[in-house]
């Protein structure tokens, strides 16, 4: 495959706006071979200009934990037939009928009103109107210029920008800006950068459009890096503050292992159902591995994907002995930097609690979801704890979504950041649940309350 300039429809990223009927999935599923198999991406690196349902690849470095995009690498293979592709579903129709008899006597009471999912406001989502939660992105949505339209645009997007580029010593903007996307996605600048841009974005709603998150969701999480956003943006933690904790630890995830040769990161796709086999068999796989040898579930990012994260020979034992039982149907090397999201990043999360201790946190002003244990953080004395632990644990976010529908009775989403990951995702997932999309000044701009 070249690595110049790739475009490839990925099954998570493929979502139609807001895809209600599942249909029968494309013949193209009928290609994956039922043999194992094992795909080793190239080392060049991944320049995520999103769209709905591409990605452009064209030679940087990926040097993250891709801790929900990483799926880039998976194609429309991935599906394996048990989801199907967004453009094939279809959204519901309403018709009506004009009789030419007179009206009846008694007129019969009118039907109640039903507002389509992608017709709805945040002040009509149903009984109740701010049971919203509010997403936040993760490593792998970076591109070069993200943020400067708002820069140049919203004098609040300006500040945040500036403050988070003091914070770090003037070593920011420039890269998110005019750097190469090489620079941009090194760990230790995609993770202030997506950082900044997010909180940009939602300054810029609440400045433009009078959004407060206080009175308009009950609930926040961000996918790993998306966490520290979700605490600057419920108030727990200062801007300044969050940039200069994701920039150390990006830098800490990054050499906490010295040999790089020797770690692994693999993508896996699920087969339906499959899931809680996946997780039962890594509990016994880890078991057996020889001494020396590491594979760990970095994330459970949905149903169907994912990531596990380790030594080079555990992640390929792994990966091909759940092949072997039918329980993942695919498995993807990622060309990352380090083995993100397992026991072997215990140094950067020893480095990342000593600094920890320095910060301030505040009560954050709606639940904020933790990404270790998926339910609320209710103590602000556990918040330390909880993002020193999510270094080396597994993001769960699959189950952190599950708690907020099924105890919270969440079904409507606002996605706030660079990039479309994590709205796809739901969008596959839960095609009859909402999902509104904050990306760009074109979005904030159309924002309807």
């Amino acid at each position: 495959m070249a690595c110049s300039t790739v475009r490839s429809t990925i099954v998570d990223k493929a979502a139609a706006p807001i895809p209600r009927l599942l249909t029968k999935p494309r013949s193209l599923i009928a290609t994956v071979q039922p043999a194992i198999s094992r795909v080793s991406l190239p080392t060049a690196s991944f320049s995520t200009t999103e769209s709905d349902s591409a990605v452009k690849a064209s030679a940087p470095t990926f040097s993250s934990p891709q801790e929900v995009s990483t799926w880039t690498a998976l194609s429309s293979s991935a599906s394996t037939g048990a989801h199907a592709s967004a453009s094939s579903i279809s959204s519901p129709t309403m018709t009506a009928t004009v009789s030419s008899k007179p009206p009846a006597t008694t007129p019969a009471a009118p039907a109640p009103r039903f507002i389509p999912r992608n017709r709805r406001s945040l002040m009509s989502s149903g009984g109740d109107s701010n049971n919203w939660a509010i997403l936040f992105p993760g490593q792998g949505s970076q591109f070069v210029g993200m943020g400067k339209d708002l820069y140049d645009t919203y004098a609040v997007a300006r500040h945040v920008v500036d403050e988070a580029d003091d914070a770090l010593g003037g070593t920011l903007k420039n890269v998110m800006f005019e750097g190469s996307q090489g620079d941009l996605t090194r760990t230790e600048n995609a993770q202030p950068a997506i950082l900044t841009t997010s909180i940009a974005m939602l300054r810029v709603l609440e400045s433009e459009r009078g959004f407060k998150i206080e009175e308009s969701c009950k609930h926040a999480l961000g996918h790993s890096l998306g966490e520290y956003s979700a605490l600057v943006a419920t108030k727990a933690m200062a801007l300044k503050d969050a940039v200069k904790l994701v920039r150390l630890r990006g830098e800490a995830m990054t050499k906490a292992v010295t040999n790089k040769g020797t770690t692994a990161m693999s993508a896996l796709v699920v087969r339906p159902s499959k899931l809680e086999a996946l997780i039962k068999a890594m509990d016994e796989i880890k078991a057996t591995l020889p001494a020396g040898e590491l594979a760990e579930i970095a994330n459970v990012n949905s149903s169907f994907q994912v990531v596990i994260s380790g030594t080079v020979r555990g992640v390929d034992h792994a990966s091909r002995a759940l092949q072997v039982q039918k329980i993942a149907a695919r498995a993807v090397d990622l060309p990352v930097s380090a083995p993100f999201h397992c026991s072997l990043m215990q140094p950067a999360a020893d480095k990342m609690k000593e600094a920890l201790k320095d910060i301030r946190f505040e009560k954050p002003v709606i639940d904020v979801i933790s990404n270790v244990t998926a339910k609320p953080i209710t103590k602000v004395e556990e918040i330390s704890d909880l993002l020193v632990r999510q270094v080396t644990g597994t993001v769960q976010w699959h189950t952190s979504i599950g708690f907020l529908r099924d105890q919270k009775n969440v079904h409507d989403y606002i996605s706030l950041g660079p990039g479309k990951v994590l709205a796809n995702l739901l969008r596959k997932e839960y095609p009859l649940d909402f999902v509104k999309t904050v990306t760009t000044t074109d979005d904030i701009q159309q924002w309807m309350l």
